[in-house]
């Protein structure tokens, strides 16, 4: 077996990461942020093209940390509803009146986002599966400047982080995911518009940028925090007529 040994550059990375991640944490409450049990969020999901609201949708979100997320999507009368607990998931689409079990890619789909978000990285879910590593800092806006952290998974997912430099607020996450037909894809999610909610700050806007176009926007008009949520809000329901019934949180 051979033992590759560790520098001090490599001992003065790994401490300048974790020093960006605990400024970061700081930002965010500190350990009211690391004792979050679970998430709701309400507002509104908008696709963009060419700089131009295409589409949007009223959204309200469930998440009991770690791997349990409930997403309502209400355009009109049209409601959809996908959930995710773990390895597994379905989807309710109100337009086809279905319940269906997720697909491999969905769920997959689904697990990386969990990997590349940013409270992964800051709760220090990621730890038995990644190494982190400080990488520098870069020029963002307005003279200022971003510290730079990269998540290298053992499958080979890379995913960086920048947080402002003075004050730690989580600024962007950027990484890259291949589609089935090789095709390299960059995605970008930009953080921005941070709102204080009992002491626990969060980014009440996310923007997703795909290759560089801006393609999507998370606009949050409330969150709350630790609400106890039984295992109920995220079993797939047994027939149709659950479905219709109004979801009370």
């Amino acid at each position: 077996m051979t033992v590759i040994p560790v520098t001090a550059q490599d001992r003065e990375r790994d401490e300048k990461a974790d020093a960006v991640i605990s400024k970061a944490v700081s930002f965010l409450g500190g350990d009211k942020y690391l004792n979050v049990t679970s998430q709701l969020g309400r507002g509104r999901f908008s696709l963009i093209r060419d700089g131009a609201v295409i589409s949007f949708q009223a959204f309200h979100d469930v998440i009991v940390f770690p791997d349990k997320e409930r997403t309502e999507f209400k355009s009109g009368k049209t409601r959809t509803v996908q959930t995710n607990i773990g390895g597994s998931g379905w989807i309710y689409d109100g337009d086809m009146e279905t319940i269906k079990e997720q697909t491999e890619a969905q769920i997959e789909s689904f697990r990386r986002g969990l990997r590349v978000s940013l409270d992964n990285l800051l709760r220090g879910s990621w730890r038995k599966e990644a190494s982190l590593a400080y990488v520098g800092r870069r020029p963002s806006t307005l003279g200022r400047r971003n510290d730079v952290v990269r998540l290298t998974y053992e499958d080979g997912l890379v995913v960086e982080f920048e947080f402002a430099a003075d004050d730690g607020a989580p600024q962007k996450a950027i990484y890259k995911r291949t589609n089935s037909e090789g095709e390299e894809t960059v995605e970008e999610d930009r953080y921005a518009q941070f709102v204080d909610t009992g002491g626990i700050r969060s980014p009440f806007i996310i923007d997703r940028f795909t290759n560089g176009s801006h393609t999507s926007r998370i606009n949050y008009q409330s969150v709350e925090y630790n609400g106890r949520f039984p295992d109920s809000t995220f079993a797939k329901p047994a027939d149709l007529k659950e479905m219709k019934k109004s979801f009370k949180l």
